[in-house]
């Protein structure tokens, strides 16, 4: 077994991938999927965790929360870890503290255990997703890491189709710790499997850490990711909120300042001079946006508007993770990518997923039909869209920088969702506030306090109204973005090639 290959450096035919590359693929598939399961399977399980444990509506938002948080503080920072210790090593981590984390979350007695034990898990988790993107790039070449990103991004569908589904199963045999028990033989395997396959690389220059970097973007990021989270509950003006954001920011910019004294940063600020790399993250922000915020309001137009219980809901939205699933599979993205060029590629996927949003709000106020059409459009949209600007960020970085490259598209990613759901939230909120016919901020509080049936379907209308605002306005937005992105990588190509030409 090959465990010593250091990928940075230049192998002897430079055009050839590493040997057992798509056995190795398979290894980090099944990794990330430990993670993205949890995260689905939780949703489920709410209704469980608040009988069993007695956990009230904030519990449920910590157990939540304490995971995305950490996560997401950490993405840089574990990017860089994994940079300049070795990715094979930190991979391996995030397996080991992942299974803990489900060893304690699963056995948990109490609400406080059980959010402590999902913070660990975020720890797991930022390492999972940061380490297995950088290997991605390490052992494929450029001819076939676009397939290969695909392949690694349908993990993120797969998912999200599966997990609603496998919770379900799990909560009508056992308890509810078992949705995290089945976590630990996953791990094990896929710790096995990464010791025994996936070959260890690192930054070849062996910087010094950057410490401070690390503790400034961690909390940034943390602070400006709880502002968001919190925001619907609490109120966008609240002083929670308020503080939470002003910290992230002041942070971040912090952050931004140390990166550009220091001469080891960890995360380079002069990428975002590369056109293409600033066209690539407009785009990842914006697919991100488009998938969070719709899917926190295709989940309530199924069950407040169509009528569906919440595990019929979760299972409609199925299609368009399994369109993402079967075109990524069948390579389709990565054999139009060549053909089309990524510009074009984005400025598709991008004009499908908008158009998707489009359909839903347009055609699926009376029934799954339309809703279903606007689903599969959506997901042909992400499947052309995704791997093309993942790759076009982490071919924009390079190669010593892969753990940077994927925490930047990690956190783009955690960003782009909580944005989504912050901005097409409050839309419909407003939408729904100025035109319900009594004083309520929510629908349930609103059909409550109506006195007939007259009133009550006025409510109902003014929330799908609100909806169709919403949806559309994040088509418009996720259009133009995508239009933008498209347009920035353009100009890089040309750029470039004029460099070439006159060289």
């Amino acid at each position: 077994m090959t465990t010593t290959t250091t990928q940075d450096t230049p192998r002897p035919d430079p055009g050839a991938g590493h040997p057992q590359r798509w056995l190795i693929l398979g290894v980090i598939c099944l990794a990330q999927l430990t993670v993205l399961l949890d995260n689905t399977v939780l949703n489920v399980a709410i209704p469980s965790l608040t009988e069993e444990l007695r956990a009230s509506t904030s519990d449920i938002q910590w157990v939540i929360s304490a995971y995305s948080l950490v996560q997401s503080g950490l993405l840089l920072t574990a990017g860089s870890a994994a940079d300049r210790y070795g990715r094979k090593k930190m991979l391996a981590a995030g397996l080991v503290l992942f299974g803990a984390g489900s060893l304690v979350a699963g056995l948990a007695g109490s609400t406080a255990q059980l959010i402590g034990a999902r913070a660990g898990m975020g720890v797991g988790g930022a390492l999972l997703m940061t380490t297995t993107l950088a290997v991605v790039v390490q052992i494929f070449d450029d001819s076939e890491r676009v397939k290969a990103i695909g392949l690694w991004a349908t993990v993120n569908s797969l998912g999200f189709a599966v997990g609603p589904l496998l919770g379900g199963v799990m909560l009508d045999h056992f308890w509810w710790g078992a949705i995290f028990l089945i976590n630990i033989p996953v791990a094990v395997i896929a710790l096995i499997a990464v010791l025994a396959l996936v070959p260890e690389s690192k930054n070849p220059s062996g910087e010094r850490p950057d410490l401070l970097g690390a503790v400034l973007s961690t909390i940034g990021m943390t602070g400006i990711v709880y502002a968001i989270i919190s925001g619907p509950g609490d109120g966008w003006t609240s002083a929670t909120t308020l503080t939470s954001a002003a910290t992230g920011v002041l942070v971040t910019a912090a952050f931004v300042l140390w990166e550009l004294r220091i001469p080891h940063p960890m995360l380079d600020m002069h990428f975002f001079r590369d056109q293409k790399f600033t066209g690539a993250v407009a785009g990842a922000v914006l697919v991100a946006f488009g998938m969070g915020g719709s899917l926190f309001l295709l989940t309530q137009h199924l069950q407040f508007v169509l009528g569906y219980e919440p595990l019929d809901a979760g299972l409609r939205t199925a299609p368009l993770a399994l369109t993402v699933v079967a075109l990524n599979l069948t390579g389709v993205g990565a054999r139009l990518l060549p053909k089309l060029g990524t510009p074009l590629t984005i400025a598709s996927g991008m004009t499908c997923l908008a158009a998707g949003l489009a359909m839903i709000a347009l055609l699926g106020g009376d029934g799954y039909g339309g809703m279903l059409a606007g689903l599969i459009v959506m997901g042909a949209g992400i499947a052309l869209a995704m791997p093309a600007m993942t790759n076009a960020i982490m071919s924009a970085i390079p190669p010593e920088k892969a753990g940077v490259g994927a925490g930047v598209n990690g956190t783009l990613a955690e960003f782009g969702n909580g944005l989504g759901v912050a901005v097409l939230g409050a839309v419909l909120n407003a939408r729904f506030a100025a035109l319900v016919p009594v004083a309520a901020a929510s629908l349930p509080a609103a059909l409550a306090a109506a006195r007939s049936e007259g009133e009550r379907a006025r409510v109902a209308d003014a929330f799908a109204s609100g909806l169709e605002t919403s949806q559309l306005v994040g088509a418009v937005a996720v259009l133009v973005g995508g239009l933008l992105a498209a347009a920035l990588l353009r100009r890089a190509e040309r750029a470039d090639s004029a460099v070439v030409t006159s060289a």
